[in-house]
């Protein structure tokens, strides 16, 4: 499994590395492909997008249809950029994910020799074989202070000298099972498998400043199926958490208090929900379409506000359960710069104005655009992509590793030239064949000529409307 440490790759180690992450989430499987540039920003060279239908609450739990989903967005991806894809860093998340707090030490031979980088690599390999309850896995192992020989705490040991090496580390554990169902989803994809990360710190990456997480920041990552919390305080990453609730589940009390189309409820929430109740007024209402033959039903937008509302205070709740949890009412563990949104749950109206109300802490949306190059599609600039970004800003550092991908030469598509088949019958020598079996057979083109692929185009014209009427109901 792979081991997270502090360090991070150089620029020029990676400037023209080809990276993918991929994010298996409750409502869908993203994959992007980037690179950095030489302006040290992501440059998104494709991306591709599909149903995520085997996968609930940030767990695998249909292993052909989340197989399904994910070569559906690896073959947009490679469509649309032009590589293909050999192996990506996926992310994961689910109510399965658990962190502890573990200290250890290693004793060094010659306390007169200075520490070097395989000193900390051996004091994260101990870590990395704790015993962990049956079942379990560990999935990051991340240092955050270290201590030589009982003195004060440095962040960066190497260099200095000393016997004894202790250090902090939060460490990352999951089931072993649900990880390797991801595992076993990737490669009958037909792709491998170069690292694991936790999604919230996936994210954090993509949103969060070097400055939020040295003065104290908590990144709150509203997905379909999980809230995933992230809490930073002097550079370090200090605690995280998993909330098995997330946008689905608004989405379901909509579906049930108003007695519609799941269909529907979704799209209630996004064009007309909001998290305040106050903000709408009684004589708003919408109308939505009645089934076969019934009338439209209407229904009163204070009122979806309110189911919408008693859904997120509930969630928002948790999280600042897991604040609390942390401690972050104390003087050394204060959060100056408060809490950042993200994920696709982040874009509900009013959301920031509740949490900063329940919360009492400063709130902002947080967008992945600061790390993106600036001729990117606003669509990835969204904060739903801000997982993906950050497993592609993960998977630049691997290439460090050896997972490099390879650039494929883009094929012309063959072109099959349909020839009418006749089944002639036999004729004798004096008599001439009949008109109707005369088969003119087509001219050849010059070499020159382009050949014309209109079945492929006409195709995928017929896809685009099959798509565009899927929108509208």
């Amino acid at each position: 499994m792979e081991k997270v440490t502090s360090s991070v790759v150089g620029l020029d180690n990676s400037a023209a590395k080809i990276a993918v992450g991929l994010d298996i989430g409750t409502t869908k499987i993203v994959a992007m492909i980037g690179r950095r540039n030489e302006y040290g920003k992501i440059e998104i060279l494709g991306v591709g997008k599909a149903p995520s239908l085997g996968v609930a609450r940030g767990v695998v739990n249909n292993i052909t249809q989340t197989i399904n989903s994910i070569q559906q967005a690896v073959t947009e991806a490679q469509r649309t950029s032009g590589y293909q894809i050999k192996n990506v860093v996926v992310g994961i998340a689910g109510q399965h994910i658990r962190s502890i707090q573990h200290s250890d030490y290693i004793s060094r031979s010659n306390s007169d020799s200075v520490i070097g980088e395989n000193d900390v690599q051996m004091l994260i390999d101990q870590v990395s074989k704790l015993a962990m309850l049956p079942g379990e896995e560990i999935i990051h192992v991340l240092p955050q202070e270290f201590k030589i020989d009982g003195q004060q705490e440095t962040k960066e040991p190497v260099g200095m000298s000393g016997g004894r090496l202790e250090a902090s580390f939060h460490v990352v554990v999951g089931q072993a099972s649900s990880i390797r169902n991801v595992a076993r989803c990737i490669q009958s994809a037909g792709i491998d498998l170069s690292g694991l990360t936790l999604e919230p710190l996936a994210s954090a990456d993509a949103v969060l400043s070097n400055e939020e997480k040295e003065a104290g920041v908590a990144l709150i990552d509203i997905g379909g199926g999980t809230t995933d919390l992230a809490i930073f305080k002097d550079g370090i990453i200090r605690h995280t958490a998993v909330i098995p609730f997330g946008g689905n589940v608004i989405t379901e009390d909509i579906k049930e208090g108003c007695s519609i189309l799941e269909k529907q409820a979704e799209l209630l929430k996004m064009k007309f929900g909001s998290a305040w109740p106050g903000e709408n007024r009684d004589i708003e209402i919408v109308s939505i379409p009645g089934l076969r033959g019934r009338d439209p039903k209407e229904i009163s937008v204070k009122n979806l506000s309110k189911i919408i509302h008693a859904r997120v205070v509930e969630i928002i709740e948790q999280v600042y359960a897991e604040i609390r949890a942390y401690g972050h009412e104390e003087p050394k563990k204060k959060l100056i710069a408060g809490i950042v949104l993200t994920g696709g749950g982040s874009q509900l109206k009013h959301l920031k104005q509740l949490v900063e109300y329940i919360t009492g802490m400063d709130t902002r949306i947080g967008y992945p655009n600061e790390h993106l190059a600036g001729d990117s599609d606003a669509e990835i600039s969204s904060p739903m992509y801000a997982t993906a970004v950050g497993l592609v800003m993960h998977s630049i550092r691997n290439q460090a590793e050896g997972a490099v991908r390879q650039e494929v030469q883009k094929q012309p598509e063959p072109v099959v030239v349909a020839r009418p088949v006749v089944k002639a019958e036999p004729v004798s020598e004096s008599e001439p064949p009949a008109i109707e079996n005369i088969v003119e057979a087509p001219k050849e083109k010059p070499e020159s000529a382009p050949p014309v692929n209109k079945g492929n185009f006409f195709d995928r014209y017929v896809e685009k409307i099959k798509n565009f009427l899927e929108n509208v109901e």
